[in-house]
């Protein structure tokens, strides 16, 4: 038989709870923003883990650091992943909900010093701050008004906090779809927009590298007996960005073009580099099918192209689950007093990593921010005590509800 079902957390509790540590989050997110952690310095980012790891542990999870390895020759920080068991198992009815969050950041060693942390009335700045130190705080202070309160009505609250996030996950990725295949549901914990819309949706990205090969000649006696590989280039890009008047929820881009060694040479190669975003799996999909025809179909006689997808980050599309989700944040802010919108973003993140593994999740959650990736970034530190609310409710909603 399944273990009764608790009550709910009282909004009114937990909203006391989370302005009660609104001093503290100030605190502890000037103490993470002063770290330098970007994507390749693992020493920082590794501070930030075991910073969040002492905090965790403090409020009764298990914790382990794991290394994620090396990118393109050089070290990752690890990833960490806690584990807080509460009162029901899984054959009682008990739900596994993952907090996804990442620990680094886009900029350069040095810059912690050069931008301090700080506060203009309400807007706190510093580097990372909504980017997303001010998320993972936003889900670390959640689980610690939840665990105040008393509520453990869950099987498993699982916290993820990845230390490559900014560089496309090369390194987590593959945990990251292990851990959202436990969970039940997913909250990934990027700021809420600007507006304070949280993101029920992000495209997808494809990313290509295609090789032109032409035929070298003296450009000044003899170019006819060349095959110009960056005027088949030149045509070959303005025929990829042309798809763009096609897809009404994709875009194309080029955004590297680069041929020949010397002037006086008829080029015999050229390369491009395309991005290419999409809402759903299949539009992505169809666009490289399009990218590989274009190669094929070359305007230059005597020229030839290969394509090779280099990345692929599956969308996180969205779905009936997500949807369900949505209303039940919207029903927990309601008491709150707050109301926002759900966006569609052309940012991925490791939620669209989430979605992938088939787990429904709703992205956005932490504090509202701004100016990611900015010297500009900030966070709306008015917000702070009712988005950690906001995110203790929906936490303990969805250990009660099952997905459509």
């Amino acid at each position: 038989m399944s273990a009764a079902t608790r009550p709910q957390p009282s909004t009114r509790t937990l909203r006391a709870r989370a302005a009660a540590r609104h001093s503290e989050y100030l605190a502890d997110l000037a103490a993470l923003v002063a770290i330098d952690s970007g994507s390749y310095s693992p020493d920082g980012v590794n501070r930030v883990a075991a910073w969040l790891a002492d905090r965790l542990e403090r409020c009764g999870a298990t914790t382990q650091t794991v290394p994620v390895g090396r990118y393109r020759g050089r070290a990752l920080g690890n990833a960490l992943v806690a584990r807080k068991k509460g009162s029901r198992s899984a054959a009682d009815g008990g739900r596994r909900i993952l907090l996804a969050g990442h620990m680094d950041t886009v900029f350069e060693d040095g810059t912690a010093e050069e931008r301090p942390f700080s506060l203009d009335g309400a807007l706190a700045r510093g580097p990372g701050v909504s980017d997303d130190k001010g998320g993972l705080l936003a889900g670390l202070s959640a689980l610690e008004i939840l665990t105040e309160d008393g509520f453990d009505d869950y099987d498993e609250i699982i916290f993820w906090a990845t230390p490559d996030e900014e560089i496309g996950s090369p390194g987590s990725s593959a945990l990251t779809r292990a851990l959202a295949a436990e969970a039940d549901f997913a909250l990934a914990l990027e700021c809420a927009r600007e507006n304070g819309d949280v993101v029920i949706a992000r495209k997808g990205v494809a990313e290509y590298v295609i090789t032109v090969e032409g035929r070298a000649a003296h450009a000044g006696i003899e170019p006819e007996r060349g095959a110009h590989a960056a005027l088949a280039a030149a045509h070959l890009t303005i025929a990829l960005q042309a798809l763009n008047s096609r897809e009404t929820d994709a875009t194309i881009n080029v955004g590297i073009l680069q041929a020949g060694t010397r002037p006086n040479i008829v080029p015999d190669k050229a390369e491009l580099h395309v991005e290419v975003r999409a809402t759903a799996a299949a539009c992505l999909d169809r666009i490289g099918h399009a990218l590989v025809e274009a190669a094929a179909r070359l305007a230059v006689p005597g020229t030839t192209a290969t394509v090779r997808q280099l990345d692929l980050c599956p969308p996180m599309e969205a779905t009936n689950a997500g949807r369900h989700m949505l209303a039940l944040a919207h029903s927990a802010a309601a008491g709150l007093g707050l109301t926002f919108g759900a966006a569609h973003t052309g940012g991925v993140g490791d939620a669209n990593t989430v979605a992938a593994a088939g787990t429904p999740v709703l992205d956005g959650l932490g504090p509202v921010g701004g100016a990611d990736h900015s010297p500009e970034e900030w966070l709306d530190t008015a917000t702070i005590t009712d988005r950690v609310t906001l995110l203790a409710l929906l936490i303990a909603r969805l250990c009660h509800t099952t997905a459509p």
